[in-house]
């Protein structure tokens, strides 16, 4: 099994453009599997003897261990596409996942900020003084300077809700100015178009000075293609921006849970709410199923039926 999984993987990445991330979960899925099959000390199991029931006792493992049905779910999905790509290859001659059946995955609604919670959030990040200076404290050590570039990070979020790590990898050349467009490499290295809108053109505009001084600080150093830089001059993380949004909740003194991706569950909840099509907001969001995107409906009915409730005298 273990040549199949690299030779599975390299498929992954030179033929599908499969993310690092995408290819580490494959690779703890599949060995995980792997070594549930053949413990230390055991014969290996030839791949060709791999049936649907040792798939299921394997699931049935991890229900032991009280692993999360999503994770199940992902983990099933794994198998299945592996052993599509070795079947393929000619190196089983079923796909024995295919026999498996999924876990029923509980609908999960995603909490959602309204448009008016957001906006007042966004509004007083641009009336708010810089973040104090301190050692000790997590989310006030950078300097003044970078409110700008965090204003800007927090808008362009909400204005195209991008992910983390498309936000990370915008390059200079990929921003329109003029026009207000981005040009978005999501995930698979899909590209795709997006607008942007005023407010965050004003926040990319007060960033431009702050993204100077940090490339004239940094020299040779500095990554002059990207868009959002670190203190170092260079491209900022996924990491980072978590840490960013996190530290403004704090500093505005409210109790969400919020997170970056946050931003881009209210990003497509309020085009909804307004009356924007499902599949442009599929287009938009980059979503390759429009089942994906149609999890927003059930935000915006939840909405619909608060209001009624609220509203209807007979409710």
């Amino acid at each position: 099994m273990k040549p199949a999984i690299g030779k599975f993987l390299r498929y992954l990445q030179s033929v599908r453009n499969a993310s690092p991330h995408t290819l580490r979960s494959y690779r703890g899925d599949l060995e995980q599997f792997r070594a549930y099959l053949s413990p230390p000390d055991s014969r290996e199991v030839p791949l060709a003897e791999i049936d649907h029931r040792m798939i299921r006792e394997f699931l049935g493992h991890l229900h032991d261990r009280q692993l999360q049905k999503r994770s199940m779910a992902r983990k099933l999905a794994s198998l299945r596409s592996f052993f599509k790509h070795c079947s393929r290859e000619g190196l089983v001659k079923d796909n024995p996942a295919r026999l498996v059946a999924t876990p029923k995955l509980p609908i999960r609604i995603p909490a959602v900020l309204s448009a008016e919670e957001m906006n007042a959030f966004l509004d007083h990040l641009a009336t708010m003084d810089p973040p104090p200076r301190s050692r000790r404290s997590k989310y006030g050590k950078e300097s003044g300077l970078l409110l700008q570039r965090d204003r800007a990070i927090l808008e362009m979020l909400y204005a195209a809700g991008l992910r983390v790590s498309e936000l990370t990898g915008l390059d200079v050349s990929d921003v329109d100015r003029k026009e207000q467009m981005l040009r978005v490499v999501g995930k698979g290295n899909k590209e795709r178009i997006v607008p942007y809108g005023s407010k965050a053109e004003q926040a990319l505009e007060a960033y431009g000075p702050v993204r100077a001084a940090l490339l004239r600080k940094a020299g040779s150093r500095g990554q002059a293609q990207a868009v959002f830089l670190n203190q170092q001059g260079r491209r900022l993380g996924v990491r980072s921006v978590d840490r960013i949004v996190k530290k403004y909740v704090r500093l505005v003194n409210v109790n969400w849970e919020l997170h970056p991706h946050s931003l881009r569950h209210a990003f497509a909840t309020h085009l909804l709410a307004d009356g924007a099509d499902l599949r442009a907001i599929q287009e938009l969001l980059g979503h390759a199923s429009l089942s994906t995107t149609q999890r927003y409906t059930h935000v915006s009915i939840r909405q619909l039926m608060e209001v009624y409730d609220k509203a209807h005298p007979r409710a």
